[in-house]
């Protein structure tokens, strides 16, 4: 099972919503709203990076990377989210894949650091920590993870792109 974690094409675009959907469908802690949030995020031209895993021409995987305003001025930080990976090609190192191959070319972009809203076992492997200085509004700090990759930790708010409010609704 070789797995190739290339940007995503025009071709994918279905795909990469249909893994979400299925990636995000039984989680607890998800509104469910995520393929509509990377949808608003491409449209915006904010998807920065965006990567899928592929196995054998089928997409298994995707990561969006998208730029994050920080309310002390720091520049060039960016989100990392969603992430999914279909539930039958769960724990077999995808998401991993994704997660550092995105690090790695944010780095490569000269971008300083990234943010995200997750689980706190799953991105300390990564180097994610929680930065007491630096929250997201309405966010349990628990949750809120950020990885400055230039020695510099922001302090203050982060805000994610208006892509992240995508309901699915239309916008008015």
């Amino acid at each position: 099972m070789e797995v190739i974690i290339r940007d995503e094409t025009n071709d994918d675009v279905l795909e990469i919503t249909a893994v979400t959907v299925e990636a995000f469908k039984t989680l607890e802690v998800s509104d469910q709203t995520e393929q509509f949030v990377i949808e608003a995020l491409r449209r915006a031209g904010a998807l920065n990076i965006s990567l899928v895993a592929d196995i054998g021409g089928r997409v298994v995987g995707h990561i969006a990377f998208s730029p994050v305003m920080l309310s002390d001025g720091t520049r060039d930080w960016y989100g990392l989210g969603p992430v999914s990976v279909l539930p039958q090609f769960q724990r077999r190192g995808i998401g991993s894949s994704l997660i550092q191959e995105g690090l790695s070319r944010l780095k490569e972009r000269g971008a300083r650091g990234c943010c995200l809203v997750g689980h706190p076992e799953y991105y300390r492997r990564f180097g994610f920590d929680n930065a007491p200085g630096l929250v997201h509004e309405g966010i349990p700090p628990e949750v809120f993870f950020a990885l400055s990759f230039d020695g510099h930790m922001p302090e203050g708010s982060v805000t994610f792109h208006e892509a992240f409010k995508a309901n699915g609704e239309p916008e008015h």
